[in-house]
Order: C-alpha cells, then sequence, then structure tokens
C-alpha cells in the first residue's frame, strides 16, 4: 500500500484511500463505509468524509475523511475504534493505495464514471432535540389518551414501563424517520427548493 503526501503542513488533512472490494458484496461494503463514517465523526477535529462508488462490475471504491489538523487524524488513526472498523472488513476488503492532502485541493475530484455519495454532518444538537420533541409530542399526547385510559388503574411503574415499550419501537421507525425526512433540508442548512427559487439569480455588481 502506497502512501503520498502533499501540501503545507498545519492545515486540515484530506486522506484518499483506494479500497477492492468484489461488487457482490456492495451492500456490505457500503454498510461498512457508513459504519466507518459514523465512528469518525465522534472524533474532535473531523470535519467531513464521503467515498465513490464504483460502476457496476468494477471493483475501486474511492473514499475519503477529512480532520482539521495533522494532530486530530492522527488521534483517529490511532484509535482502537478505528482499529476495529478496519479489522470487521478482513476478507472483504483490500486496501491498495492512501493518499493524504493538505488544504482545498484535498477534496479530490471523482472519476468520471463514479456516483459520489457524500456522508451527511450532523445536524446541532438543537436542531435534533427540536425534531424529537415534533415526533415526541403528539405520540406522547395520542398515548395519553388511549392507553392512559386504558392503564389507569395499573401500578405507576408497570404503567410507565408498557407505556414506554409501546412507544419507543413506534418512535424510533415511524415517527422519526417520517419527521427527520421532512426536515432534512432545515436540519442539513439548506434552504427549502421554493426559498431558492424565489430569490432568483442575483444581479451582477
Amino acid at each position: 500500500m502506497g502512501e503520498v503526501t502533499t501540501g503545507a503542513p498545519g492545515g486540515p488533512v484530506t486522506v484518499a484511500v483506494t479500497r477492492l472490494a468484489d461488487p457482490a458484496r456492495a451492500p456490505e461494503m457500503l454498510a461498512w463505509v457508513h459504519a466507518g463514517s459514523t465512528l469518525a465523526e465522534t472524533f474532535e477535529g473531523f470535519l467531513g468524509a464521503g467515498w465513490l462508488r464504483p460502476p457496476p462490475g468494477r471493483r475501486e471504491w474511492h473514499m475519503l475523511y477529512r480532520f482539521g489538523d495533522a494532530e486530530a487524524l492522527q488521534r483517529w488513526e490511532r484509535s482502537a475504534q478505528r482499529s476495529w472498523w478496519l479489522a470487521s472488513a478482513q476478507g472483504i476488503v483490500e486496501h491498495t493505495r492512501v493518499e493524504r492532502r493538505t488544504g482545498i485541493e484535498g477534496w479530490f475530484e471523482a472519476p468520471a464514471a463514479a456516483t459520489v455519495e457524500v456522508a451527511p454532518r450532523v445536524p446541532p444538537r438543537r436542531k435534533q432535540m427540536v425534531v424529537i420533541w415534533l415526533g415526541f409530542f403528539p405520540l406522547s399526547l395520542l398515548a395519553s389518551v388511549t392507553l392512559g385510559r386504558v392503564l389507569a388503574d395499573v401500578n405507576v411503574v408497570l404503567r410507565t414501563f408498557l407505556t414506554t415499550v409501546c412507544l419507543i419501537p413506534v418512535m424510533t421507525y415511524l415517527v422519526l424517520p417520517r419527521v427527520t425526512r421532512a426536515l432534512e433540508r432545515w436540519l442539513q442548512g439548506r434552504p427549502a427548493p421554493w426559498r431558492a427559487a424565489r430569490r432568483g439569480p442575483r444581479a451582477p455588481g
């Protein structure tokens, strides 16, 4: 596996990695890539990650991750979490090339035939809180009107246990995914389509 470092020291560092995987194992590969991005984003200095899926029948996956400086990158690369993540792909993934780049040029251009997928940024906690509340409030209200009456004479501990057992799966698998999709643009800080259209092209000068 070759490794190249380019650019000026001291700034953000992007690591570009080429990995090979059997095309038949693309779903496993995609899950593995998502897991790595999720782990990396918990580390201080993490700026983002992305990957380029190969065209059908090809083996090359081009991946990248970016940290604020070399020290932050080193913490991730020496971590037990990364070691576990890499070990989990034994027999599936072959590492072929690593290239470190600094500066804005680190986000390399995609091969023409590749499909670009970029891991979304984690929304701010305040926005996550709003999404959870928007899902939990109507669900909790509905539970109070329905389950509350049925379980009114049940011991408070058992009543709370039964209510949460019923609500949490509904919240996790039905309510939150729908609320999150509905508010995706707000969560990611992107303007709504109608606002972008209303602004129109900006006049020169």
